[in-house]
């Protein structure tokens, strides 16, 4: 629904007043208009405090932009709890609009409408929904969409339109909010504000003259204007008030919070002045927050208050009476519904949950059911309870927890209770607040929980401190959570076993007491075997602790078997959870072809139903296989979605593939200081495996320069520890180069010992190619020859395209030191032509010099492909050229059409082209 404009609304008369002091927020809204009448997106957010003129700007701006389309919504305190309630107020007008989505997107937004019925939408799906509705409005007419009162919107409604605001790029839409001063956590935090601040003193003087009738005590008028700090509702209200309420002293030197104080206080004042019953009908349409008419009069006339008695509150100024309900000022409404008694305020409750339609608005019924007892009361429970299932079917997780929240402290079985505290509690930390979280676990078990359940409020209590980023605290939690949980939850027991291993392997050589091998075991130990057919999952685990207990020779069959299983995984949740670990399994294996088709699919089905806090995750592991196969383009351009989508979401996953990616690249010292900074993160979160990767990173970037001494002691620390799985497997790789090219012959052979023993194990191309060259290294004659073309044959039969690069330029290395020129010319110039066409400059520049030692005068290339485009032009360029529609493109790279069609008008103008038909061509 729109928002009726707030009494005084407009931009005549008393605006005009109003408006004062207000030049430099004008000038900004004159702006932001030019902005989207040009055809660009615009976001600000009006920050102040209560009465500062916020809401009057909004009104301001909605008249200025009145030829054009205007979207109101508002916040509610008391509509917090309540899913996309916000969100609906403003996009209800547009949903004729939702037919041109793409479907899961069209579906996302109806079920967290509650339109429709469907599996529960992903945030961020929801959020591409948004995006794409209000482009799609705008792009036939300016839009300008004001939010007021946003720091009383409801989560799910604040973090969606924040996602939206940082992916609006290139159309007539504008997103304007007015938000109190932020306090704790904001989704809104980031994007482009403009602070109001108080009146100076001769506007503050002006205004005050316009609010009073005759002149003024020049006393009271510097105490009003001295309580008033310059706010401009408080000269207002204040000059009707008593000001002498309170002694001078407290009030000599208000703050912000202060004067809020005094609005309330002088509001309360007039309020008090009214008859009883109108004070009772304002106090019922204060805790009626969506302003019905049709309700408001059924709950009163319940309470036995007649419709008249809005007169007297109407004539004062208080009260806006018309096809909505609305007051005069947020302030005036949270003041009238603080100011009262707890019986009033359960009365009032009591009566608009009696009016409140059961079938067509549950959710708000079983929300004033529960404000209208302070007792316990299991029917009313059992209500928000079923508020919270149909909360999470819409997606809205943080309502579904507040709700269970409010279940749990009304529920009169003490069982019952701390059952309904843990399922909060879960709640609670799926929506991402583990504070909160925490306190409801201490309620469930103050209360009576059964084993499982209490086995259960343990798996919350460490999946709370991996919240926290304490790893090695969460490791033993979690183990002895998995060891209770096998008698009395075989299937859950499994999953918490697989979700230990996991964090011990993020954890990897920082692990404290307990590490993958004592995971491993334990899970051997204790965990049953499967009943019948066994999953994916299932065979994931017998894989990884077979892996930690036995070694990588005994786990060959059974990862290629869980490999293969989670390749015809067909379930979004089982791709999702576990694709990170499958995957890196199959790395481990030296399974290029598994590797690339699970994290491709991880990344299709992120994409697909909108898991952005999953998406991050997904293409790091797409960019080490970019990197592999000698995309370094492609690697670069998901790291740049990578960070497009941590923005969105406020992720803080470190995309260690950026590592591989720098060292790849070779620009000697940007690789280094980026390495050595994500070394450091990984060490302050705990996660070994990052600080494995970053090893084996520097010694790659370090063998591409032909420092070998730093690249041995890299690769040293790389793969002293096994169970950093892949990092440590390639970083023998690296050791066995480093250690011949630095005069440690000895340590390289037992790396190579090491590494040949894995190798013949996986027994793929891959791992018998980078085998093979390993050997030739420490080979010589006939024999290192022979190797190096084993190397190259074998290797050039799969996609890891730098890996062959790699073999042609040692092959070339050797051939130019047993004296064959003319060979070694023909191996180094393949060797460079490969590096730079991939962008490796480091290993370029290293073929170069060998060149030039063979007396070839090769021109220096330093292996970067110059490009006039942006990485996301780039990319938006490929997925075109590809075939992609606009909107297919939009949704993959969580932009709206209209936005991408921007693009492609910026890269036919850079590649000189004039239609996307040329694209295959220009790229």
């Amino acid at each position: 629904m729109l928002c009726s404009p707030r009494v005084g609304a407009g931009v005549n008369g008393g605006d005009a007043e109003r408006l004062r002091g207000r030049r430099r927020e004008y000038g900004a809204l004159k702006e932001l208009v030019a902005e989207v009448e040009a055809g660009r997106s615009a976001v600000l957010i009006l920050r102040g405090d209560a009465g500062i003129g916020k809401s009057v700007l909004l009104d301001h701006l909605a008249a200025r932009v009145a030829v054009h389309r205007v979207a109101r919504a508002a916040g509610a305190e008391s509509e917090m709890e309540l899913p996309f309630a916000g969100l609906h107020q403003l996009c209800t007008p547009f949903l004729g609009h939702a037919e041109s989505l793409p479907p899961p997107q069209r579906e996302a937004l109806a079920t967290a409408f509650g339109v429709s019925a469907g599996p529960p939408p992903d945030r961020f799906l929801v959020g591409l929904a948004v995006l794409g509705l209000l482009t799609d409005v705008a792009a036939r007419q300016p839009l300008f969409c004001l939010v007021d009162d946003a720091q009383w919107l409801d989560r799910v409604s604040a973090q969606t339109l924040a996602f939206v605001a940082r992916r609006m790029l290139a159309e007539p839409l504008a997103l304007v909010f007015a938000s109190r001063e932020r306090r704790g956590h904001d989704d809104l935090a980031g994007l482009p504000e403009l602070t109001l601040h108080g009146l100076d003193d001769a506007d503050a003087r002006a205004l005050l003259d316009t609010a009073v009738d005759g002149p003024m005590d020049e006393r009271i008028r510097d105490r009003v204007l001295a309580e008033a700090r310059g706010n401009p509702l408080a000269l207002l209200e204040l000059s009707h008030g008593r000001i002498d309420a309170e002694p001078e002293e407290e009030s000599a030197f208000p703050g912000p919070g202060r004067v809020t104080g005094r609005i309330e206080r002088s509001y309360l004042a007039r309020v008090h002045s009214l008859p009883t019953a109108t004070q009772r009908l304002l106090l019922t349409a204060a805790a009626e927050p969506i302003g019905d008419m049709t309700l408001l009069r059924s709950a009163v006339e319940l309470l036995g208050i007649s419709p008249d008695a809005a007169g007297p509150a109407v004539t004062a100024g208080l009260l806006d009476v018309g096809a909505l309900v609305r007051f005069r000022h947020p302030v005036l409404r949270s003041a009238v519904y603080r100011s009262a008694g707890l019986a009033e305020l359960r009365e009032v409750h009591r009566a608009l949950a009696e009016v409140t339609d059961p079938v067509l608005d549950p959710d708000r019924r079983a929300w004033h059911l529960a404000r209208a007892t302070v007792k316990p009361d299991e029917t009313i429970a059992a209500e928000l309870e079923s508020s919270a299932g149909r909360a999470v079917a819409r997606g809205g997780t943080a309502a579904a927890a507040a709700f269970l929240a409010h279940a749990a402290v009304l529920t009169p079985d003490p069982r019952r209770k701390a059952e309904r505290a843990l399922a909060a509690a879960q709640a609670k930390l799926r929506a991402g607040a583990p504070t909160a979280a925490r306190d409801l676990l201490a309620l469930a078990r103050a209360g009576v929980l059964d084993e499982l359940d209490r086995a259960r409020a343990d798996l919350v209590e460490a999946r709370l401190s991996l919240a926290f980023s304490r790893i090695a605290e969460a490791l033993p939690q979690l183990l002895v959570t998995a060891r209770r949980m096998v008698p009395l939850d075989v299937g859950l027991a499994r999953e918490t076993f697989l979700d230990t291993l996991s964090a011990a392997i993020f954890a990897g050589r920082l692990a404290s007491d307990v590490g993958v091998r004592e995971v491993a075991a334990a899970a051997q130990q204790t965990s049953p075997p499967h009943t019948g057919p066994p999953t994916s999952a299932d065979l994931l685990l017998e894989a990884l602790v077979t892996r930690f207990t036995a070694g990588f020779r005994d786990a060959v069959a059974v990862s290629r078997a869980a490999v293969s299983a989670f390749r015809r995984e067909t379930k979004p949740d089982k791709v999702l959870r576990w694709s990170w670990l499958a995957s890196t399994l199959a790395a481990e294996m030296w399974d290029f072809e598994g590797w690339t088709e699970l994290t491709a699919r991880h990344v299709r089905t992120a994409r697909a139903v909108g898991a952005l806090t999953e998406l991050p995750l997904a293409l790091n592991s797409r960019v080490v296989i970019h990197a592999c196969a000698g995309e370094l383009d492609a690697a670069a351009l998901l790291v740049a979605e990578i960070d497009r989508v941590q923005e969105a979401v406020g992720s803080g996953f470190a995309p260690y593939g950026t590592m591989t990616l720098a060292a790849w690249q070779g620009h000697a010292s940007e690789a280094a200081a980026l390495i050595g900074a994500r070394m450091e993160e990984a060490v302050q979160r705990g996660e070994g495996l990052g600080v494995a990767v970053a090893r084996r990173a520097g010694a790659l970037l370090h063998n591409g320069l032909g420092k070998y001494e730093q690249a041995w002691e890299a690769a040293r620390l790389a793969s002293a520890h096994p169970q950093d799985l892949v990092a440590a497997n390639w970083g023998l790789v690296e050791q066995v180069e480093a250690g011949v090219r630095s005069g440690r012959t000895d340590a390289a052979e037992e790396a190579l010992v090491r590494l040949t023993q894995i190798t013949d194990a996986a027994a793929t191309d891959w791992a018998m190619g980078v085998q093979a060259r390993s050997r030739a290294l420490l080979s010589q004659g006939s024999a290192a020859e022979e190797l190096y073309r084993e190397a190259i044959e074998r290797l050039g039969r799969t996609r890891v395209a730098m890996e062959t690069a790699r073999s042609h330029l040692l092959y070339g290395e050797w051939l130019r030191r047993e004296g064959r020129t003319a060979d070694a010319r023909a191996q180094l110039r393949r060797a460079h032509a490969l590096f730079a066409q991939f962008g490796a400059g480091a290993f370029a520049e290293r073929a170069v010099r060998e060149l030039r030692a063979t007396g070839e005068s090769t021109a220096r290339r330093d292996g970067t492909a110059a490009t006039a485009l942006t990485a996301q032009e780039a990319q938006i360029a490929r997925l075109a050229r590809d075939g992609l529609t606009n909107s297919e493109i939009g949704a993959e790279l969580f932009l709206s059409p209209h936005t991408v069609e921007w693009h492609l008008r910026k890269v036919y103008a850079k590649l000189g082209i004039t239609s996307r038909r040329l694209l295959r061509t220009a790229l």
